[in-house]
C-alpha cells in the first residue's frame, strides 16, 4: 500500500517530517499526539512508539535529509520491475526472475539522482556524529 501524498496528510504530520531539527520534530510529535490522540489512537501510538526510528535521519548530514525522508527511491526502483513483471505475466523460474530484476535495476540506475554531498558519505560510513545536520568534531581528549 502506498502512503498518502504529502499534500493530503494532516499538517501535524508535515510538521514532523519537515522540522528543522530533532528537537522541533519531537515537539511536533507531541503536538500530533495531543491533537489526534482521541481521534486516531492507533496512528498516534505508532508514531509515538517509533519516534526514534522516525527521527533517525536527523543523525545524518542535513544535505542527506531530503533523500532520507522519502521512500521514493525504493518505490521508483521497483516500479520498473513491477511493471515489467506484470507485462510478462511472471518471470518463469527463480533464475529468470533474478536475471530480469538484475538487468532492470542495472538499467534503471542510469536514471537515479546522485546523493547530495557525496563527500559526507564516507564520514557517515566511518561513524561520524552529526547534530542538527552538522558534523560534530570530537574533543581532543577523546581523539587519542
Amino acid at each position: 500500500m502506498r502512503p498518502a501524498p504529502l499534500s493530503s496528510r494532516p499538517k501535524a504530520i508535515q510538521d514532523i517530517c519537515n522540522a528543522e531539527d530533532r528537537e522541533h520534530a519531537a515537539k511536533a510529535v507531541a503536538a500530533f499526539a495531543k491533537q489526534y490522540g482521541a481521534k486516531s489512537p492507533k496512528a498516534v501510538k505508532e508514531i509515538v512508539d517509533d519516534e526514534a526510528e522516525l527521527l533517525a535521519f536527523y543523525g545524518f548530514p542535513a544535505e542527506h535529509w531530503i533523500r532520507l525522508r522519502t521512500t521514493n527511491q525504493i518505490e521508483s526502483t521497483f516500479a520498473t520491475v513491477r511493471l515489467r513483471t506484470k507485462v510478462t505475466k511472471g518471470a518463469g523460474s527463480r533464475a529468470a526472475a533474478l536475471a530480469m530484476v538484475f538487468k532492470l535495476v542495472e538499467s534503471a540506475q542510469a536514471r537515479w539522482r546522485a546523493v547530495n554531498a557525496p563527500h559526507l558519505v564516507a564520514l557517515v560510513r566511518a561513524g561520524a556524529r552529526f547534530e542538527r545536520g552538522h558534523l560534530v568534531e570530537r574533543p581532543e581528549s577523546h581523539a587519542a
